[in-house]
This record gives C-alpha cells, structure tokens and sequence, in this order.
C-alpha cells in the first residue's frame, strides 16, 4: 500500500471515528464576490473540485450555502460549513489538495486564474470548536426541498471573555441547547469560535421547513417558561453585546 493510501485510509478512520475526538471542529468559509459571474466560477469549483476532493479525503458532510437576500446585493456571498475531528485535519486537507493531481486538474479554471480577472473579492475564514452539550455536527430532518428550507446562522458576541463564557454556560450547562432541541429547532451545530474576525463571539446553526416555521418556532421559544427562567436568571444578564443574524438557503449540492 502506496502512502497516499495509508494517509487516506488514516484520514477516513479519523473522521469517521468520533470515538476518537470528544467534539468536532468546524471551518466556516465566507467567499465575497463583486458579481454573478465570480459567484458563479466560485460555485462551480466547490461542486466540482473541491467537495469532490475532500470527500476522497473523508470529509462528507460539507454545508454549502447562498444568503436568501435581494439578487441585486452588491456582494455576493457563498457559504461554506466544514467539519473536522481536529484543527489539524483541516489544515492537512488543504496541504494535500495542494499536491492533489485530480483536484488540480478539476480546479484548474479556479486555481489558475488570473490577477486582473480574480474569482472573488476575498474571503474570509472563522475556526470554531463544538459545544459540550452538541459535541457533534447533525444533519438537519426536514421534509422540504432544499430550496424551500431557512438555515439560521446566529453570531453572539461578548463584551469582555469572562462575560462570554458565561454565555458559552448558558448554552450548555445553562440548558439552552436542550431547550432548542425540546422545541425542535434542527440545530446544525453550536460552537466557540477560535479564530475569526468577531471575538470573543459564539455560533449556531439552526433549520426550518421555511420561514413562517421559523417564526413560528421562535415564537414559541419567547413564551417558554423554561425560557423565561432562563433569561432572567442574574448570572446570564448582558452576555451578548451583539447579534448578527443570517439566513441561508443550501445549494442543490449542499450535503446538509
């Protein structure tokens, strides 16, 4: 067996084996495009170069998806959720993509291009750590086509890192995560973000059939008693100095 095949093989036991980490790692990719046609090259060697590439690698459940916003935004936005075991597999993913034949030869259009006619305006990329009480990515059970869904991407941030592990808390010792899953929200993920532009700042996923179900379920975490206890307890008080709120909706070669 060449070494190619024993690092896949490696690679495929360790992401596969959640025995072997306590809480995935998860990549989140944001490409900034000017136009369509940067959108566009952009989508194409995701779908046809690189998920293909990290799937041979073991990684098989990529989210890829686009913000449900007005087409005449002036930047584009693609979305990419990547699961790991470890910082370091994301990492050893990229530097064998490098060396990748195939992967090479299937993003040549992408990998090649040239200075003055870029395929994006830049991207930017945000390393996060799962939370204790989800410890692992789930894939959403939805009954709508992908195009009809609402993905949630929250961001909370903190003033001060004493005060955003109390958030962190609240989630997970907190019982707000369980809360979530009591009301079926179709959690994605939870996690602290390691690095990133916004710290110290948590994320979380949620899904929706659509958006009058996710209004609907919002309106019903509001009025929970649990939820009520919860926020007024004086320990989680002005945790969150900011939230950003984004909706997405999956690409038809999304894997979530």
């Amino acid at each position: 067996m060449n070494k190619k095949w024993i690092f896949i093989c490696l690679l495929l036991l360790t992401f596969t084996g959640h025995t072997q980490s306590k809480r995935d790692y998860y990549l989140i990719r944001v490409y900034h495009c000017k136009n369509e046609e940067q959108l566009t090259r952009t989508e194409t060697f995701i779908e046809k170069a690189w998920k293909p590439a990290a799937k041979r690698y073991g990684i098989t459940q990529v989210g890829v998806f686009k913000p449900i916003a007005n087409d005449t935004a002036v930047i584009k936005k693609l979305y990419l959720l990547i699961p790991a075991l470890s910082t370091d597999y994301l990492y050893q993913l990229e530097d064998r993509m490098i060396s990748d034949a195939r992967f090479q030869e299937d993003g040549a259009a992408y990998i090649q291009t040239k200075h003055d006619n870029p395929t994006y305006e830049r991207f930017e990329t945000i390393v996060l750590r799962a939370f204790s009480d989800m410890p692992h990515l789930e894939a959403p059970t939805l009954k709508n086509p992908a195009q009809m869904r609402v993905y949630e991407l929250r961001s909370y941030e903190s003033a001060s890192e004493k005060i955003y592990r109390k958030k962190v808390e609240m989630f997970n010792e907190g019982g707000e995560i369980k809360l979530f899953k009591r009301l079926n929200f179709n959690a994605v993920f939870y996690g602290e973000v390691l690095s990133g532009s916004r710290m110290p700042n948590l994320m979380y996923m949620t899904s929706f059939e659509n958006m009058n179900d996710r209004n609907e379920h919002w309106k019903n975490f509001s009025a929970d008693p649990e939820w009520k206890r919860l926020s007024s307890m004086p320990e989680y008080q002005n945790t969150v100095s900011k939230i950003d709120i984004v909706f997405l909706t999956p690409t038809q070669y999304s894997d979530l």
